[in-house]
């Protein structure tokens, strides 16, 4: 059973996950810094909204862990280095609240134009001060779009039918595609914020977002122009911005804000609209965020599917069900290399071969790193962070693909190269019936299953030593279960796998080596 930790009050849209029996929801909502380190020390996932920070120091405290799944978009929260680096995979759900937070943002645009908040508290306190709130319509305004997203692509087919002009600046969004959405491509963010009447921001937040609209872009902006933050608190410097309203330089509607619930309320006493994170905020919203996240773990845990992750590439179920059985023979490829071995690594070459599923070098690649880095870490290692850590190890990975899988469907090759120059290549591959087998060692053909415990010697091609391990290991009531033999020529040098039913003892290694030409005996675990 998966014990998942939801920071979070339960919300309609998660039955699916609270009623399934492989998993322990346990509900702490906004847990404290010390009570979130205790909670998830033992907990397997996590399921998170905005109001909670996953620090690194929280990270450090988790011993199971192996997914934060944010029920939203923002991950700012996460401290992704650490979460990467632990091996915690990160995902959220992008798509959920893309309706309602594009309507939010046409309610705030209509609310700035029209004047209605200020209308409202006027009325309240019984004035009629009809001239004081006179509006803007909307149609033949610059709508500036700065990011193009999912979210921005709603807002941008709404105020079409408003009559607006779209202009739009994203630099990872080809001109061409916005085109296509009938809007006009903007080759930098002054060209958007010199000629919008309105702008709306829909960016993610990160180092080069922060601060991004501040004292001096806000400069650029045309005399009356409105600003609309529905995205991220931190993307506008809110000092700047109060000052600029203040002025009467810009009008602003704001939703997020840099720190939530606010401690400064310069810019909510500043702002002409303003409104407490409601982008998401409808029931509709939260029961397609719920239901979506709920299958997102329960896919994660019980298919392997990594859906919406953030920083690993994405794997539905169907694509990691044809493809698990190449992952577990990679793996463990990398455990018999590691304890075959020195332990150490300076290259590593993966060559996938045949019919493979698409993408699969990749994710074969990281079970690969998974299997030879697990033995020589204390911290878990993943698929997440397989590829960090060989880095952070000076491991250089090298990915190719050649043509023949030398008469098989499909064929997966390792060649590891370790510190001190010495290389073994291993190659696999899976039969019918996923049965998995390696195939060849150092270009030798072989006939050996990776699984179980197994003794791998090099030895003199000469009779009389095979039986020499198959009576010492009878001695000791060691069943052998299979065996390979593989030699490039007569009388040379072999290569001999024992598959046997239980972990020798370590003098039983000591005995095989003192037989007259053993050269070196290990002891293999899968």
């Amino acid at each position: 059973m998966f014990k998942i930790l939801m920071t979070y009050k339960s919300s309609e849209g998660l039955e699916a996950l609270l009623s399934n029996k492989n998993f322990n929801v346990a509900v702490h909502p906004k847990p404290d810094a010390q009570e979130f380190k205790k909670l998830i020390a033992d907990a397997d996932g996590l399921l998170i909204r905005s109001e909670v920070k996953v620090t690194r120091d929280v990270l450090s405290a988790a011993k199971k862990l192996k997914l934060v799944a944010r029920a939203g978009t923002g991950v700012d929260n996460v401290d992704m280095a650490a979460a990467t680096e632990k091996g915690v995979a990160v995902m959220n759900v992008p798509g959920g609240n893309t309706i309602a937070a594009a309507e939010h943002t046409m309610a705030l645009m209509l609310a700035l134009a029209r004047n209605i908040p200020a209308a409202h508290a006027s009325l309240k306190s019984h004035k009629w001060e009809r001239e004081k709130f006179i509006g803007a319509e909307l149609p033949g305004k610059t709508l500036g779009l700065v990011g193009f997203g999912r979210i921005a692509r709603e807002v941008a087919a709404r105020a079409k039918s408003f009559g607006m002009k779209i202009l739009v600046y994203d630099p990872f969004v080809a001109g061409d595609f916005a085109k296509s959405m009938e809007a006009e491509s903007a080759a930098s963010l002054d060209d958007v914020l010199k000629v919008s009447d309105i702008v709306s921001l829909h960016l993610p937040l990160n180092d080069s977002t922060k601060n991004l609209i501040n004292k001096d872009s806000i400069a650029g902006m045309k005399k009356g122009a409105c600003i609309i933050n529905a995205a991220r608190g931190p993307i506008v410097n809110e000092k700047d911005l109060a000052e600029a309203v203040l002025s009467g330089r810009v009008r602003a509607a704001v939703d997020v804000f840099a720190k939530e619930p606010p401690e400064d309320f310069t810019l909510i006493d500043a702002a002409d609209v303003v409104t407490p994170h409601l982008g998401a905020s409808t029931q509709e919203a939260q029961v397609k965020i719920a239901r979506e996240i709920a299958e997102c773990v329960a896919d994660f845990f019980e298919k392997g599917a990594i859906r919406n992750a953030l920083n690993l590439p994405a794997l539905d179920a169907e694509s990691f069900g044809s493809m698990k059985p190449y992952l577990d023979l990679a793996e463990n490829i990398g455990r018999f290399v590691f304890q075959t071995g020195d332990g150490s690594a300076r290259k590593i070459f993966t060559e996938c071969a045949g019919s493979l599923p698409d993408r699969s070098q990749y994710f074969i690649t990281l079970a690969y790193l998974k299997g030879f880095l697990s033995p020589s870490m204390d911290e878990p290692v993943s698929y997440v962070n397989a590829m960090a850590v060989a880095r952070s190890r000076g491991i250089e990975i090298l990915e190719s693909s050649p043509r023949s899988a030398g008469g098989y469907h499909a064929l997966v090759t390792f060649r590891a190269q370790s510190a001190s120059g010495q290389e073994i290549s291993v190659g696999g591959t899976v039969f019918a019936d996923h049965i998995a087998k390696i195939v060849r060692v150092n270009g030798l053909a072989v006939d050996v299953a990776p699984s179980g415990c197994m003794l791998f010697l090099t030895n003199i091609d000469r009779p009389g030593i095979i039986g020499r391990i198959g009576t010492l290991l009878g001695e000791r009531g060691i069943n052998i279960a299979g065996m390979d033999v593989a030699r490039r020529e007569a009388g040379g040098e072999a290569l001999t796998f024992v598959n046997i039913d239980a972990c020798p003892a370590r003098d039983i290694l000591g005995a095989i080596s003192s037989i007259e030409g053993v050269k070196q005996v290990r002891y293999v675990e899968f």
